[in-house]
């Protein structure tokens, strides 16, 4: 965890130093977003706390690119989109869709689910293997895909 903010720290300074206003910018959001974490847990963070934070900052990211496209600022989306692109390259690597179908179905077979009532309980599982390593809207949508096909 400390790997964590030791790399933050050594990036602020190359930004500073490259002048990117940008990467600076999302650094320093990402620092402070940390710190208030750490203030509201009153104690150090752990791993899990760290990737909570960055799936919440990526997460808010997503939904912005979303709505400015939707309402016509492509100037504003492409800005998050950079944003995004910073911040994931905190996260763990991301899986693919082979992967996370993978994990999803072993989740299926291990709650016997086999409609979609019984989404909650996949995704109950899903979630914490996942943790960081997929979104969850995409969770959602695959869990719901392969509980409607019946596998």
């Amino acid at each position: 965890m400390n790997i964590i903010f030791q790399r933050l720290d050594a990036e602020l300074k190359e930004a500073l130093k490259a002048r990117d206003e940008l990467k600076l910018s999302v650094v320093r959001m990402l620092k402070a977003s940390l710190k208030n974490k750490e203030i509201e847990k009153m104690g150090a963070l752990t791993d899990d706390d760290v990737i909570s934070v960055l799936t919440t900052m990526a997460k808010q990211r997503r939904e912005s690119i979303e709505q400015f496209s939707a309402a016509g600022r492509n100037d504003l989306a492409e800005k998050e989109k950079k944003e995004l692109g910073i911040l994931q390259s905190y996260l763990p690597a991301q899986l693919s869709p082979q992967e996370l179908d993978a994990v999803i179905l072993a989740c299926i077979k291990e709650s016997n689910a086999v409609s979609p009532n019984d989404m909650g309980k996949v995704m109950k599982l899903v979630m914490p293997r996942v943790k960081g390593a997929a979104d969850g809207k995409v969770i959602n949508q695959r869990v719901k895909e392969l509980l409607g096909s019946g596998s």
